[in-house]
């Protein structure tokens, strides 16, 4: 009856040393991994609508939110009125001045000279009364004073009337063209910010996480979604130095998922040292202690299409 006893125990105890074998962790073991993509807004505004839930898959390009900045249609107003006085502008300088004020100059300049004549005449029959010592020295100062007002207005109009049919100089057609052009600019402005009021994908991806909720405000730089892109799968290795020398960049490798048994060709894109512990992802890497670390960075070498990841799922490498 012992013998039995001890044959089942021992039969016993290589069953399962065949099994700890079989469940051996293999040092080849890896993670998973997205390239992971943040979506923000660039202008305050309040969410007005969310047209994506968590998990949905999108396409570069998609509408994900609109905001709503309801300071874009006052500045665009200001923008327009503006572009029209600056435009008004330009081509009163370019067009020089019109025939009524052309008209109102010249009236202007008649109603100068006949004053200076009348001044002219004042001043000469004060002149010769002066010489006759029939009038003081300070009258005919005064008379003489206003005959060189009258000149002086004369001449004034003369010039402002040259200026206007000569049209306008090199300068105010700058000064007008450079109006112009910081109130297009302005507008140009206002368009590119009211644009910003949809939330558009920037590539294809998965929301993962949407961190507002409608009628919340959104401030510039904050992330709305955070997701993961799709085409933007790799695979992160966690290996010791003293096997890290079995690989190098541009190496083909052959990856196993453990679960499926589905193989997945790829390659070594990447050899980075992992300096601190809390990087290592690996499940249950196998190194010493005093042993540098070191991280593979590996691709899919050809369409993975027909197989199923997730982030952060175990992965191995083939032997």
């Amino acid at each position: 009856m012992k013998t039995y006893t001890h044959i089942f125990i021992s039969c016993l105890a290589i069953l399962t040393l065949n099994a700890c074998k079989n469940d051996q962790i293999t040092p080849n073991r890896g993670k998973v991994k997205f390239e992971t993509i943040s979506v923000s807004g660039k202008i305050a505004g309040r969410i007005d609508k969310i047209y994506v839930k968590e998990g949905d898959r999108v396409n570069k390009g998609d509408t994900l939110a609109l905001v709503n900045i309801p300071e874009v249609n006052a500045k665009l107003m200001q923008a327009e009125g503006a572009i029209t006085a600056a435009q008004g502008q330009l081509n009163l300088a370019y067009n020089g001045a019109t025939t009524e004020q052309l008209n109102q100059i010249e009236g202007q300049l008649n109603s100068g000279k006949a004053q200076m004549e009348f001044a002219q005449e004042s001043y000469n029959r004060l002149q010769n009364m002066y010489q006759d010592s029939l009038v003081s020295q300070q009258q005919f100062d005064e008379v003489k004073m206003k005959l060189q007002m009258a000149k002086a207005q004369v001449a004034a109009l003369e010039a402002k009337r040259d200026e206007i049919r000569k049209g306008a100089r090199s300068e105010q057609l700058e000064q007008a063209q450079g109006q112009l052009d910081r109130a297009l600019g302005a507008k140009e402005e206002v368009l590119s910010a009211s644009e910003e009021q949809y939330v558009i994908a920037p590539a294809d991806m998965s929301i993962e996480t949407i961190s507002l909720e409608e009628g919340e405000l959104l401030t510039p730089g904050y992330a709305l979604f955070n997701g993961y892109k799709t085409d933007g799968m790799y695979f992160r290795f966690t290996i010791p130095e003293s096997r890290i020398y079995d690989y190098k960049v541009g190496k083909e490798l052959t990856l196993v998922n453990p679960y499926t048994k589905d193989e997945t060709p790829a390659k070594i894109v990447a050899i980075k040292q992992l300096a601190q512990y809390a990087d290592i992802t690996s499940t249950s890497p196998l190194y010493e202690l005093s042993e540098s670390i070191y991280e593979l960075k590996v691709v899919p070498t050809s369409d993975t299409g027909d197989q199923q990841f997730y982030v952060n799922a175990t992965i191995l490498i083939k032997q």
